[in-house]
């Protein structure tokens, strides 16, 4: 998907709960309000370092509350990362990927015939056994306002309902009750940049990748009395913890049937508290990368093909890392690349395979790696086949409008899914 046109239909996607009529006197648990961004970069918010301060609610809101600059989410693309939200499960897990290509990005067109499958756990479902009423609300933004161009317009449009949001909270004096976390589905996309293409701070490359531009998110939590005002906390969050800190908000234990991926984040937003573990990259199929503690280790490089890049698709403009950006699929799992994102956000500068600090850095990272490939158990490849004939081509009333369309014959193929 071109980055403009991204950006001309950036959605803000609300996950809204209200915990429903309870005995009097007995304790409720809060509302839940999940926010969101398509596309949104890391650096697109003032607070996070965007020069032309054009987010002053949101950064007003991380002011109340808790900024996280080590936020991830579980995917590169938007399909597969909203749908670790909702099961608090990596895609891998869930069957939210392809085997069509090796460590090939895919997403859900009107084409596609898999989804979700119906035996995954979704967060909606598990909260209304808590008397949550949950909805899903979209929203698109206004044009011409910001310095930024067209994707400058998406951020302040995003800003300002924000704003709204959260005051009317207020004026409704429930936001003493009600749990708000703001985040991205992914990086920015910069294959447009730097017109209409969003920032990603420090960081190397934007969405498609699992650079850190790719995958690390802007994050607020923000819950008035609750979380004490101004905080920063460097816990390494990730999505799919929103599914786990849902579930715990509203009392109730994650399913413990299968693997979850997500975190409780309570006792990080309430208390402070600090949990080591790893965040794992995947790109389709394929574990690319992990982070553990400062040090991210990197099995597999790709950005995109070489005869993408040629016709001018470019998913890291301006940031040519020779050996590190690279336009083949190049395996690194014997010597990976090890990186230390304290001193070195942007991965420009891998250590040296003969330094005691990568030694002991992959020393570190191999059990935890070697003990998640073993435990895993890839669900069943749900982006594999796309068929025209499964599009909607009758929506519900296009009978008024005589605009309903005969579906064509069905031709199941293999979907193809470039980078």
């Amino acid at each position: 998907m071109a980055a403009v046109a991204a950006a001309t239909r950036w959605r803000l996607l609300l996950v809204l709960s209200a915990a429903g009529l309870r005995v009097t006197g007995a304790p409720q648990p809060p509302n839940i309000l999940l926010l969101l961004m398509d596309d949104m970069g890391w650096g697109d918010l003032g607070v996070y370092g965007e020069p032309s301060r054009e987010t002053p609610n949101l950064d007003r809101m991380a002011a109340e509350g808790m900024l996280f600059p080590n936020f991830y989410t579980a995917n590169p693309l938007c399909s597969p990362s909203r749908a670790a939200l909702l099961t608090g499960r990596l895609p891998i897990r869930s069957g939210f990927y392809t085997t069509n290509g090796h460590a090939r990005n895919a997403y859900t067109p009107q084409e596609i015939v898999g989804g979700i499958p119906d035996s995954e756990l979704l967060l909606p479902e598990l909260l209304k056994e808590a008397g949550y009423t949950s909805k899903i609300v979209g929203k698109w933004p206004f044009l011409g306002t910001s310095q930024r161009g067209r994707y400058g317009d998406a951020v302040r449009e995003i800003d300002d309902s924000v704003g709204k949001i959260l005051h009317l909270l207020r004026d409704l004096s429930i936001a003493d009750n009600t749990f708000v976390f703001f985040t991205s589905d992914n990086g920015a996309a910069l294959i447009s940049a730097p017109r209409q293409g969003g920032s990603n701070g420090p960081f190397l490359c934007g969405k498609q990748t699992t650079f850190e531009g790719g995958m690390r998110e802007p994050a607020i939590a923000w819950w008035p009395g609750h979380i004490p005002a101004g905080q920063v906390s460097h816990q390494l969050g990730n999505i799919m913890d929103l599914f786990t800190t849902s579930l715990s908000l509203a009392g109730l234990a994650p399913p413990r049937d299968r693997a979850i991926d997500g975190l409780d984040l309570l006792p990080t937003v309430l208390q402070g508290r600090l949990t080591d573990r790893p965040i794992f990259y995947y790109r389709g199929n394929t574990l690319m990368a992990v982070t553990l503690g400062q040090y991210k280790a990197h099995f597999w490089t790709w950005t995109n093909s070489w005869e993408e890049f040629r016709q001018g698709v470019d998913f890291c403009p301006g940031q040519n890392v020779s050996g590190v950006t690279t336009h083949s699929q190049e395996e690194r799992t014997k010597l990976p690349l090890v990186f230390h994102l304290g001193r070195d956000p942007g991965e420009r500068y891998p250590l040296s395979i003969a330094s005691t600090e990568y030694l002991d850095a992959l020393r570190w990272i191999t059990p935890v790696v070697r003990q998640h490939q073993e435990a895993l158990v890839p669900g069943q490849p749900q982006l594999n086949v796309c068929n025209r004939a499964v599009m909607n081509w009758a929506p519900p009333g296009c009978e008024k409008l005589g605009k309903c369309l005969t579906p064509p014959e069905s031709v199941p193929e293999k979907c193809s899914w470039p980078h």
